[in-house]
């Protein structure tokens, strides 16, 4: 995709690979539009990146999706770029009795947002000549981190999603693109920010920018790729290891 010269919607840019994306866009010279629940998030992030937009928006709530959808085209016409990035990454029990509010939030967040939002835009993103859809999933939805089976679940329900979508979409002006970032060191998990075995964010930005700016359709960074390769009759195997391996950190 071209890194300059777009309208962005970036979901979820409050905080962790969101914002850091979102104010490298902004950097590049495009007009970056963020959106969250939380208005002091927002405020903050637009406090350090003057000429920033903020809309509020409740990626779990239909009505939320389709009145903010609304706003934004009305507000920013040239609106040309949608950035799936909202995610939560909750633990969960799927031996046990699962907790029913992590399981609606997670599904909810994770991947009818995506759809929803992605379904109010649609019609309008085909009107543009230059048109991207950027959903960011994980690596964890091709190999699962079983202690958070839900999410896991979620991100490779998306993947599949975003395969649809560009297939249908191939003869059109949208472009359909896939983040698939490793663990980063993030707030989206505790663990996360003080891993030692996460991804930088500074890293992790400075990369997917670079791969963002080629023609490819898969946005994997170094660290991603052997879990994304893994797949195949031999999987169950590589879960087994991976998890093995993240129960002793």
């Amino acid at each position: 995709m071209k890194l300059t010269g777009n309208t962005i919607f970036i979901t979820g840019g409050g905080s962790g690979i969101g914002r850091a994306l979102a104010e490298a866009l902004h950097h590049l010279g495009n007009k970056v539009i963020i959106s969250g629940r939380r208005k002091e998030r927002l405020e903050e992030v637009l406090s350090a990146n003057p000429g920033m937009s903020a809309v509020e928006l409740d990626i779990q709530d239909l009505s939320s999706i389709e009145a903010t959808s609304k706003q934004l085209i009305q507000d920013f016409p040239e609106l040309n770029v949608l950035f799936n990035n909202a995610g939560i990454m909750l633990f969960d029990e799927a031996v046990g009795v699962i907790n029913e509010e992590i399981l609606i939030s997670t599904v909810s967040t994770n991947l009818l947002g995506p759809i929803r939002i992605t379904s109010s835009l649609i019609e309008h993103l085909k009107s543009k000549e230059d048109a991207v859809i950027i959903n960011t999933t994980s690596a964890v939805g091709f190999i699962p981190y079983a202690a958070t089976a839900i999410y896991s679940a979620t991100k490779a329900a998306l993947h599949s999603y975003t395969l649809s979508q560009r297939y249908l979409l191939k003869d059109t002006t949208v472009k359909v693109l896939e983040i698939i970032p490793p663990g980063v060191q993030t707030e989206l998990m505790t663990d996360l920010s003080k891993d030692p075995h996460a991804m930088p964010l500074e890293d992790f930005i400075k990369e997917t920018i670079r791969l963002l700016g080629t023609d490819t359709e898969e946005v994997i960074v170094e660290q991603a790729k052997m879990i994304r390769d893994q797949q195949g009759s031999n999987e169950g195997a590589f879960v087994t290891q991976l998890n093995d391996m993240a129960s002793q950190i």
